[in-house]
């Protein structure tokens, strides 16, 4: 029986699986850069106040009543860049460094949550998609390693394209994730500069606090494509050396 160019079918199944697990490594410390970078873009402008002269969550909740959007609430709550729109209870929750600043930096963080608001108050598809997809995603992301691992240890194929499977709901999930965060920042940062509250010099501050979070969301989809892969290297190395 042939057995690949090595002399064995599971080598080069298993020399791609060492690969893909480099890059997984070299993209968790990208992402852990990535994430300091953010925090360094928004203490770099969170020192320059927005000539709107108005905290974050004030400007943020007229963003959305000058788009006819008053179905959202605002709500302050604790911790360093925890800032979320709960589409399930409409709720535009602002953390304590955005809540009450008049930075560019807050205004930049308050108004790509409202895009999101506003994404939900039109209906924008990516987002219902992922909305919906979250209880599978969560369920798969948790149980897909120990699935997958079992598979392994007991030789069954099923569980181990199973556990892929759920891993790949996951990667899913990243990849819905890129144009709704995008499309956020878009939205958010129109209708800060056409409501007349940046001026040219903050709105490119905002702009690069906006890029540096949009970085860490393509990072983390690349990690998930990056595992993804490993863990199909890894099933086909094993059923090669079972063959």
């Amino acid at each position: 029986m042939y057995r690949g160019y090595y002399g064995y079918g599971g080598y080069n199944g298993l020399n791609a699986a060492n690969a893909l697990y480099l890059v997984v490594i070299v993209l968790m410390f990208v992402g852990m850069w990535a994430q300091g970078h953010v925090s360094r873009v928004f203490q770099e402008f969170s020192s320059m106040r927005a000539r709107a002269g108005r905290t974050a969550g004030e400007v943020a909740m007229e963003l959305l009543r000058r788009e006819g959007n008053n179905n959202v609430s605002l709500a302050h709550i604790s911790g360093q860049l925890t800032d979320n729109y709960d589409p399930r209870t409409e709720t535009l929750n602002l953390s304590d460094a955005v809540f009450a600043s008049d930075s560019v930096s807050a205004l930049a963080v308050a108004a790509h949550e409202a895009g999101h608001a506003m994404q939900k108050y039109t209906g924008y598809a990516p987002l219902v998609l992922r909305s919906a997809a979250v209880p599978v995603c969560n369920y798969g992301s948790r149980l897909s390693m120990p699935i997958f691992i079992a598979g392994l240890v007991f030789s069954f194929r099923p569980l181990v394209f199973a556990g892929i499977i759920l891993f790949s709901f996951a990667v899913l999930f990243s990849l819905i994730t890129l144009p709704v965060e995008f499309d956020a920042s878009r939205r958010g940062l129109q209708m800060l500069t056409s409501g007349g509250y940046l001026t040219m010099e903050e709105e490119e501050g905002a702009r690069k606090v906006l890029r540096a979070a949009a970085l860490t969301y393509v990072i983390s989809a690349l990690s998930a494509i990056a595992q993804l892969l490993r863990l199909l290297a890894i099933a086909n190395s094993n059923n090669r050396r079972r063959n």
